[in-house]
């Protein structure tokens, strides 16, 4: 399911070096049902299925499965962990994420449940890390031991999984992290620096050394290496001044490690530099965004003309329908046209430089979002801690660094829900949220549109109120508010539906909102979230969505986002305007779930093939991140319309996988006007992969370098080859001469 952001903990992609680790991500059995039994040390788990720990349950053979479900692990627990060890005191689980509500049993005795009051069913997604007494009777010490891992899936994914399993004793280093969120700065030269800290989150003083070492990960060279004596303790971190350059336009691994004095453990945190391809922003003009924009007759009419270049800018535009004016200073479209049909417009933008034009179709007839939307959501970054001081950071960011490059949806998720209806029934906000038409009217006022977010079922995923039984009230108060975009999330429907439901019974709860939507006068973009269920690409415009998730939750890690990304060619064929495969938001920047944000855990390459992949599949582009601490390196991310070009070209067909091979693939996305080409590394080592005019055009190409905006020329013959990095991409874009 989705991720309540109040009981996120993030595990640090650090790692203790020392003997005092088991590794127990292999060998897991799964048996979707309930019984006490299964439990016991005594029982036979030999028919179970084999169960891969990385994965959610859905993807093990048990789609749209929700309740009970267990996971059993053989292993035999060395006494050697304990006598090695520094400190002998306690032993450490790490298992991965419970979904939803989680009981570990060991040995058949309870140790761990992830709720403090009720039944399992009140149980809430989260780590499963805990720590238990290294003499508590239900460890046998060199003996088989059984962990047996009891789960109660709420609704979307469910199960046992993620990254982190293993067994260690709690170390003096248990509490040593490394801080390492403070943004890069790019100096001169091609240098970069940062500040990175070591803190001490329980109450040691601890004293030690740290080492810094960057290296080219292309060649393995070390490029420096620096050490400091470092000394801290809670609340008085150590911090460090990190340098590196000049480098060239690539990413470097950097590594922190800190070894302490008295046990000899070393703790390690590895991050990516950053490095810039996005061109700066010229002083000419240039208009971006898409070609077509479309709107229901009579309802209002929303659209800042995005445009780049050095200010002042004035706007006009001809060819516009009777019912709209442009304001010339801000380049907002307002009104409401009456009359079905196309209406072609020119866009002229003008500075004291020259101006630019634009020929774009404004489309009044009965579908709207004709191209992916563009925005932010708050869910990535604050979970249920959103509130409207935020929302508006937000707006008056993307206003400010990001709508002159066509973005324009500022969503809020889950959490702005009061606890109970007005007396009528209708819907109203929390004390976070004391004015939601004045917070809407201020972000319509920037030329930006507004979203929010429900459940079709009583209560949303955080608990809040859902829209059950009170679809049409709903939907009215959404439109009052002057809303333009509702996302839709499964959630507690999943009470409702029966256990199996039928397709029919996967489309009734989206086809009674698409009804009570149709009724209000506003045009509200409808965002299907219910993880793909049912294989919803295959129905979900017929149903009026807008667009529907094609995948359970996605998270800040290379599996999680390539796993979803690479699996989306079954559903491309659904994808046109007005109609879109989500894929999930972007994880891009900084992301938190809650009121703690950290650096995504993608690496910059990472990154890069993140947007590049979105932008072939026709995803919505969604931000992820706090826009308040929106850094150089996520704005180059953001800001390259060439990239966006991509995304919102008018065509709307989605990229199709047409290589597959163990450490690349290619995906290839017809547009408009000739075609992209994503070529993935999904190896961890550099790797060139070649191609030939043949393999992606015919004759009279013309081939262009996406990120960097250059042409390519081949480099033998009529071969092209790229040297892409680990988990990077090479995103070209071929057009005939012709």
């Amino acid at each position: 399911m989705r991720k309540p952001g109040l009981f996120i903990t993030l595990l640090f992609i650090m790692s203790v070096a020392s003997a005092q680790d088991i590794t127990i991500g292999k060998g897991w059995k799964l048996k979707i049902g309930d019984s006490t039994e299964w439990s016991a040390p005594s029982y036979n788990d030999g028919a179970w299925q084999a169960a891969d720990v990385t994965k959610p349950w859905e993807e093990q053979g048990y789609p749209r499965t929700d309740g009970f479900g267990w996971y059993r692990l053989h292993l035999r627990i060395p006494s050697s962990l304990k006598e090695k060890a520094f400190l002998k005191d306690s032993l450490h689980f790490d298992l991965g994420y419970l979904d939803d509500g989680g009981e570990v049993y060991l040995n058949g005795q309870l140790i761990y449940k992830n709720r403090k009051t009720g039944d399992i069913k009140n149980g809430t997604y989260g780590p499963g890390s805990f720590s238990i007494g290294a003499n508590d009777p239900a460890i046998h010490w060199n003996e088989d031991n059984i962990i047996a891992v009891r789960l109660f899936d709420t609704g979307g994914a469910g199960g046992l999984y993620g990254e982190l399993f293993r067994l260690h004793m709690v170390d003096v280093t248990d509490n040593v992290a490394f801080n390492t969120d403070g943004d890069f700065n790019f100096g001169t030269g091609n240098t970069l620096s940062k500040t990175i800290k070591l803190v001490a989150t329980g109450r040691y003083d601890y004293h030690g050394k740290l080492i810094c070492k960057v290296t080219d990960p292309e060649t393995g060279k070390v490029i420096s290496e620096k050490q400091a004596a470092a000394a801290f303790s809670y609340g008085k971190p150590f911090s460090y001044k990190v340098s590196a350059g000049p480098l060239q336009k690539k990413s470097y691994t950097i590594t922190y490690a800190f070894t302490e004095s008295r046990s000899g453990n070393t703790v390690k945190k590895t991050e990516g530099t950053p490095y810039i391809l996005t061109p700066a922003v010229a002083a000419k003009i240039r208009i971006n965004g898409p070609d077509v924009f479309g709107e229901r007759p009579g309802n209002p009419f929303l659209y800042r003309v995005p445009a780049t270049g050095q200010k002042p800018l004035y706007y006009k535009a001809a060819g516009l329908p009777d019912g709209l004016t442009i304001d010339g200073v801000t380049g907002i479209i307002t009104g409401s046209v009456k009359q079905k049909g196309d209406y072609q417009v020119t866009f002229t933008v003008t500075n004291k430089l020259g101006s630019s034009t634009k020929k774009f179709t404004i489309k009044i007839g009965d579908l709207i979002g004709l191209t992916p939307a563009l925005g932010w959501n708050s869910w990535n970054a604050f979970g249920l801690s959103v509130n409207d001081q935020r929302v508006k950071v937000a707006a008056n960011q993307m206003a400010d660094k990001l709508s002159s490059h066509g973005w324009m949806y500022i969503n809020i998720d889950d959490g702005w829900e009061a606890p109970e209806r007005a007396a009528d029934g209708s819907i109203v906000t929390n004390s976070k949220f004391p004015d939601m038409k004045g917070l809407t009217d201020y972000v319509h006022g920037l030329g930006l549109r507004m979203g929010i977010y429900s459940s079709p079922g009583p209560r949303t995923c955080g608990g809040y109120l859902g829209s059950y039984q009170h679809e049409e009230q709903d939907a009215k108060t959404y439109a009052s508010w002057g809303i333009d975009y509702l996302k839709y999330d499964w959630c507690s429907y999943g009470q409702i539906a029966p256990a199996q439901p039928s397709l029919d019974e996967y489309k009734k709860p989206y086809q009674v909102m698409r009804a009570s939507l149709d009724k209000v006068d506003r045009d509200i973009l409808f965002s299907f979230c219910q993880y793909g269920m049912g294989d919803v690409w295959k129905w979900g415009a017929e149903t009026g969505g807008n667009s529907w998730r094609s995948t359970g939750d996605i998270e800040d890690t290379w599996s999680s986002m390539s796993g979803i990304g690479f699996s989306q060619d079954k559903a491309a064929p659904y994808a046109q305007p007005g109609h879109f495969n989500d894929p999930d938001m972007l994880v891009v920047g900084k992301v938190g779930w809650g009121d703690s944000q950290h650096n995504s855990r993608l690496t910059p390459d990472e990154q890069y093939t993140h947007i590049s992949l979105w932008a072939l599949l026709s995803s919505p582009l969604l931000i992820g991140c706090d826009m308040g601490k929106l850094d150089k390196f996520t704005l180059n991310l953001l800001t390259n319309d060439e990239v966006l070009a991509i995304n919102q070209d008018a065509l709307g067909k989605e990229a199709r996988q047409v290589v597959k091979k163990d450490n690349y693939q290619i995906w290839v996305k017809e547009l408009k006007i000739g075609k992209a080409i994503g070529l993935f590394n999904i190896s961890d080592k550099y790797q060139t992969i070649s191609l030939s005019h043949h393999e992606i055009s015919e004759e009279g190409l013309k081939v262009f370098d996406v990120w960097t905006q250059k042409s390519i020329a081949p480099l033998k013959s009529d071969i092209f080859e790229f040297k892409i990095p680990p988990h990077g991409v090479k995103l070209i874009r071929v057009y005939n001469y012709f």
